[in-house]
């Protein structure tokens, strides 16, 4: 594996070299045993490497800023939605056919017009030089070391040419409506011109969830590490720390546009023939509009649980998205809570075409740069390829509803108190 990085974000630039092959190796560096051979004899045993996504989880946090760990796993109010993410895949029931050949499982699928060597791809989140030096470029080259759609953040801290440059697989650029609509549409311009596929416009956030671990924290993007690719002093107030109050909840406020309605979305296209991507669908009612306003294509999120606290799971909300576009080719992507290849398998079974990763690829990006995204991609491919053989179904067609049964839900139980920062952070799952 390669070595872990030991330097802080906020020490170190962007200019850190990058491994050259970002897939890591199965097992650790080895670890003296006990000599059993004569006192000349060194016997090594060696370290396993990660055997879960969870594992990810665990050497993330170990090498984290209390608050940058915070700011990653934290939800909005009473976190309920980001447990519910979790508790959505404890309901689902595998229905494995036998007597099938398995021999060969294929993971491979097609998105938008792009080959994909797997439907488990990277959602957009911000900042990953929060998480390593090398930040969005060693996420684009673990991603293609996997043949992995990449979705990239407009709030990433490397500009989209140099996460380009260095990308092997799909790109799509996600993107918040901005108050200023040239901006906007200068970034359009740029995500044209370094080759990404597709826009992917959030629509799940008029105004940031209330996320208490970001506030208790007087959270604020430290120096060193911003948003490149927009203005400075349009991300001014991001980097302006406040006791109780989060900074990225004042940015937002003051850079994203609350008043835009599905008419709007018509200027966003008439700026680029690039397809068109809605993020944070959860209702059947969205989904029939989000096609008839042009949609190519829709993403079922609950936003990782960090927006409207109390919104259904992910998974609860994918059948119904699906049943409400499927007659019209619409494809489905689907983000929240997805910690295994069997997670994957269930949400493909149940009509997503794409699953997408958030914290997980970030704790694979904490624990190990490029070489820990793959890793991290890598495990849930197998995981998903390992399902298919023991479920019956060797490809991806054959994943479909008759291979899970999704039990109904309980209500959400009542809050359980607020979030109390770091001290928390443990106990409250993760949702997307």
């Amino acid at each position: 594996m390669t070595a872990p990085v030991t330097t802080t974000p906020e020490t170190a630039g962007p200019e850190t070299a990058v491994p050259e092959t970002a897939v890591p190796e199965t097992t650790g560096p080895a670890t003296a045993g006990p000599a059993t051979a004569g006192p000349e004899t060194a016997v090594l045993t060696a370290t396993p490497g990660p055997l879960r996504i969870e594992d990810y989880q665990d050497l993330a946090q170990r090498r984290l800023d209390d608050q940058v760990w915070d700011f990653v796993e934290g939800g909005a109010g009473t976190e309920r939605t980001v447990d519910a993410n979790r508790c959505a895949f404890a309901r689902v029931t595998l229905r494995p056919r036998v007597l099938v050949d398995v021999s060969a499982c294929d993971t491979g699928t097609e998105l938008l017009g792009a080959p994909l060597a797997t439907p488990v791809g990277v959602a957009p989140t911000a900042y990953h030089r929060l998480l390593h030096p090398d930040g969005e470029v060693a996420t684009a080259l673990g991603a293609g070391a996997a043949g992995a759609l990449y979705v990239v953040s407009v709030f990433a801290s490397r500009t989209l040419e140099e996460i380009a440059a260095e990308a092997a697989g799909p790109l799509w650029l996600q993107l918040y409506w901005l108050r200023r609509r040239e901006v906007l549409a200068g970034l359009v311009e740029r995500a044209t011109a370094a080759g990404y596929r597709a826009l992917v416009l959030t629509v799940d956030a008029p105004q940031l969830g209330r996320r208490h671990r970001d506030a208790r924290n007087g959270f604020a993007v430290p120096a060193g590490i911003s948003a490149v690719n927009l203005d400075p002093a349009l991300m001014a107030s991001a980097h302006r720390s406040d006791a109780g109050r989060s900074a990225l909840a004042v940015h937002t406020a003051e850079a994203v546009d609350p008043s835009v309605t599905w008419a709007d979305l018509a200027w966003l296209r008439a700026r680029s023939e690039l397809p068109v991507v809605l993020k944070g669908i959860l209702t059947a009612e969205d989904a029939v509009l989000a096609v008839q306003h042009g949609a190519d294509a829709i993403v079922v999120s609950n936003h990782g649980g960090r927006q409207l606290d109390g919104a259904p799971a992910s998974l609860d909300a994918l059948a119904e998205v699906v049943d409400a576009v499927g007659a019209a080719g619409c494809p489905v992507l689907f983000d929240g809570g997805v910690r295994s290849g069997a997670d994957a398998f269930a949400a493909l079974a149940l009509g997503a075409r794409a699953v997408l990763l958030g914290r997980p690829v970030l704790w694979g990006l904490a624990a190990d740069g490029a070489a820990g995204v793959a890793g991290v991609l890598g495990l849930a491919t197998e995981e998903l390829a390992h399902t298919m053989a023991l479920a019956g179904r060797p490809a991806l067609p054959a994943v479909d509803r008759s291979a899970v049964v999704l039990a109904p839900g309980p209500a959400q139980g009542p809050p359980q108190g607020p979030v109390h920062g770091t001290a928390q952070r443990t106990a409250v799952g993760t949702g997307l």
